[in-house]
């Protein structure tokens, strides 16, 4: 069976054409990239496990009411989606300093922020997405007050839900970044989440050792990042360890 035809291919994803009018095929592939893709490698299984638990989240913040581009799952590593217009902004929420954040501001990495901060970064792989203030944003003509407004709600919603899920199970959702598409039922637009909710797009540290449990481990050379993406999915159920079997955890179908 033909391959269908390629729209978009991106560091971790590739997004195909769908079977109707207003979808798209979202593949997740095993490439993982960091510091603006100076550093690249395959990592066996990373592409499974992020369609998976971002099938999870997506599915959950729909259960709750947070409009998502997410359809099905299709296979182990594609999923049908939604057709958005997406924003050109990264919307980065930020619950603890770390990263670039903390580098900038000189704080300690960890360090719980008074409230949850939102920052945006101009979405251009060439300029290394910068930070851009809200000013810009408007300026340019990215998006409009009320789409900001609209935005900020939308991911204090998914901070909140991602938050009480985490720390459910022993993990600190220190921070993470989504992208917002546009979408329209006749003249009437609707903002909504899209892309991808998964470890490579969030900061994830086990509660009590303080152990990373997202990309951070590959930018940092700090051990297996399946290993690593595993943890997260067994601890949420989405990949339960075989009980008596001596095996290892496979994926919940």
């Amino acid at each position: 069976m033909a391959r269908r035809k390629k729209i978009y291919e991106g560091k971790a994803k590739i997004l195909y054409e769908g079977p109707e009018p207003g979808t798209l095929v979202q593949y997740f592939k095993d490439d993982a990239t960091a510091f603006n893709a100076e550093k690249r490698a395959t990592i066996e299984g990373k592409g499974v496990l992020n369609n998976r638990l971002s099938e999870f989240f997506m599915t959950g913040l729909a259960n709750i009411g947070v409009p998502t581009h997410f359809i099905r799952r299709i296979n182990m590593r594609e999923q049908l989606i939604r057709a958005v217009e997406i924003i050109p902004l990264e919307v980065i929420v930020r619950n603890y300093a770390a990263g670039s954040m903390a580098k900038r501001l000189g704080l300690e990495e960890g360090m719980q922020l008074p409230r949850p901060i939102i920052e945006f970064s101009y979405k251009n792989d060439e300029l290394g997405d910068p930070l851009v203030p809200e000013e810009y944003i408007i300026a340019f003509g990215w998006a409009s007050q009320q789409d900001l407004d609209d935005i900020v709600a939308l991911a204090l919603r998914v901070n909140d839900f991602m938050s009480g899920m985490m720390m459910g199970v022993g993990i600190k959702l220190v921070d993470f970044k989504i992208e917002i598409g546009r979408i329209w039922d006749g003249d009437f637009m609707r903002l909504i989440v899209a892309d991808e909710i998964s470890p490579d797009s969030c900061r994830l540290w086990d509660i009590e050792t303080g152990q990373k449990l997202d990309k951070d481990v590959f930018r940092r050379d700090l051990g297996n990042l399946t290993d690593a993406y595993t943890e997260v999915a067994r601890r949420l159920g989405v990949m339960p360890t075989n009980n008596g079997t001596g095996g290892k955890p496979t994926l919940v179908n």
